[in-house]
C-alpha cells in the first residue's frame, strides 16, 4: 500500500466516521479490490476496524489523526516560524518546548540541525522526535495525558515545573485576543502554560497569524508577560503595532511565495 493512500484513508475515516467501502474507495481513488486489501493491512496493523460493508478508525488512531490535522493547518507558516525561532536558540542552555504544533516545528528543526541543549517539554511528539538526537538531553514532564493535544498536563506537571528554571521558553497559543490576553481551550493546559511563563527567563511566543484576534475559554496570561513574538508576514499592520505597544519584540518569518501571494 502506498503511504499517501494509507494516510488518505485515515484522514477520510477521521472526517467522516464509519463509512462504506464504496465511499472510501471513491474518496481515495482506489478500486474496490485494492481498497479491500488496504483495509485488511490497516486492520492487521490496528489502524482501522472493518465493519459489515465498511470500516472505521480504531479508537486510539482517532487521537493521532486529530493531532496530524491540527499540525497540518498553516503548516508552511509554522515551519517558517520554527526556522526563525531556531536562530534564537542559545546552545548549552535549558529550554522548554510547549505542546503547540508551531513549537513542534522548532523541535523538527533541532532534529535536523542538532545543538547541545537541555530540552524540557510536556509534548509527547516533541520528546519522541528529540530522544535520539546527539547532544540533546530530553526531559518529559510527568502528569496527566491530554489526548487531544498529545501532551502532559495537571497538578503533577505543575509541581515539577515549580522546581525548575529555564533560560528560554518557546510557547504556543490557542488564541490571542485584542486586549492581549492569551487563552486556551483547556483549563489544565492554560494553568500549566502560566506556570511555564513564571519559570522562564526569556519567554517567546511562536504563533501563526491566524491565532491573533481570537479568544478561547481559559485565560493563560497577558502578552505583556512575554518578551518576543515570532509569527509570519500574514500578521496585519494593526496587530504589529498593537504588539509593539505591549512592549514586545515582533519577528516575522517570510512565507513561501505561493502562500504569501
Amino acid at each position: 500500500m502506498k503511504p499517501d493512500r494509507a494516510q488518505a484513508i485515515r484522514q477520510f475515516l477521521f472526517s467522516n466516521g464509519s463509512s462504506s467501502i464504496a465511499a472510501i474507495a471513491q474518496a481515495v481513488g482506489a478500486s474496490l479490490p485494492t481498497l479491500r486489501r488496504d483495509l485488511a493491512e490497516l486492520e492487521e496493523a490496528g489502524v482501522v476496524v472493518r465493519t459489515h460493508g465498511g470500516a472505521r478508525l480504531a479508537d486510539q488512531f482517532e487521537v493521532e489523526v486529530a493531532f496530524e490535522q491540527r499540525e497540518a493547518q498553516a503548516l508552511l507558516a509554522k515551519r517558517a516560524i520554527g526556522d526563525l525561532a531556531y536562530d534564537m536558540l542559545q546552545p548549552g542552555t535549558s529550554i522548554f518546548l510547549d505542546s503547540g504544533t508551531t513549537v513542534l516545528q522548532l523541535a523538527r528543526r533541532i532534529r535536523v540541525n542538532p545543538l547541545p541543549l537541555n530540552v524540557f517539554t510536556n509534548c509527547l511528539p516533541a520528546a519522541q522526535m528529540l530522544i535520539d538526537v546527539v547532544g540533546v538531553k530530553v526531559t518529559l514532564l510527568g502528569g496527566q495525558l491530554r489526548k487531544e493535544n498529545s501532551s502532559v498536563v495537571g497538578p503533577l506537571a505543575e509541581e515539577m515545573l515549580e522546581r525548575l528554571w529555564f533560560g528560554q521558553l518557546f510557547l504556543g497559543a490557542g488564541a490571542i485576543a485584542v486586549d492581549g490576553a492569551m487563552s486556551s481551550v483547556d483549563e489544565n493546559e492554560a494553568r500549566l502554560n502560566s506556570v511555564m511563563i513564571a519559570r522562564s527567563e526569556q519567554r517567546i511566543l511562536l504563533s501563526d497569524s491566524s491565532k491573533f484576534g481570537q479568544r478561547l475559554t481559559y485565560r493563560v496570561a497577558p502578552m505583556t508577560d512575554l518578551q518576543t513574538v515570532v509569527t509570519d508576514t500574514g500578521l496585519s499592520a494593526e496587530w504589529f503595532d498593537r504588539l509593539g505597544a505591549f512592549g514586545l519584540d515582533v519577528r516575522q518569518a517570510d512565507l513561501p511565495q505561493a502562500v504569501a501571494a
